[in-house]
């Protein structure tokens, strides 16, 4: 014996529709934030206080890897960069890139000289600076000389020298927390 079945209500068939294409927009999303985070986007969290006060120590960012690592962009002075540190790299370091390929890099009593002119600064409080001395550096192919703006508490290239191209793996570009720092990275 066949039992008949009775068709649903007009509003259930609705209420049943409306909530699949409810979970298909939301696994849709879900799908597209793990690619972004994968393949463009990478949140990451500023650990220590070498890049204040641009960055703050436990500040969460994202970072783009997408735009060195395929060629979309190139490095360019004063970007923010995530890079493995090239003494050990188990480790991530944020910094701001200073010198390029080819320029001459030297620190005159905690005055950043590029190319035989002095850098103007602005993002580096009088607080921050130190007085320390470089002798120049001529930065190789395909290297970059990174300094934190935070200079008297900053492990970077003047300590250890320029970061070779291949372990800068990321662009810091957005703050997302804490949300009064919500905003560009600069």
């Amino acid at each position: 014996m066949l039992e008949e079945l009775e068709p649903k209500p007009p509003a259930e068939r609705h209420a049943i529709w409306s909530a699949m294409a409810w979970l298909r927009d939301l696994l849709f999303s879900v799908v597209i934030a793990i690619v972004m985070i994968l393949f463009l986007y990478q949140p990451v969290k500023v650990e220590g206080t070498s890049m204040m006060p641009t960055l703050e120590d436990q500040e969460r960012i994202f970072i783009n890897k997408f735009v060195y690592k395929y060629g979309i962009g190139e490095i360019q002075r004063l970007d923010t960069v995530v890079f493995f540190f090239p003494n050990d790299p188990s480790k991530s370091y944020i910094k701001r890139v200073i010198g390029l390929p080819g320029d001459s890099v030297e620190v005159r009593e905690g005055t950043v000289v590029l190319n035989g002119q002095p850098m103007d600064e602005g993002y580096v409080p009088l607080e921050f600076r130190d007085g320390l001395t470089l002798a120049p550096t001529v930065v190789a192919a395909e290297s970059y000389f990174v300094m934190g703006d935070h200079r008297s508490s900053s492990n970077d290239s003047r300590a250890w020298g320029p970061v070779h191209r291949r372990f800068i793996y990321g662009k810091a570009v957005f703050a997302y927390w804490p949300l009064d720092r919500l905003g560009i990275v600069r």
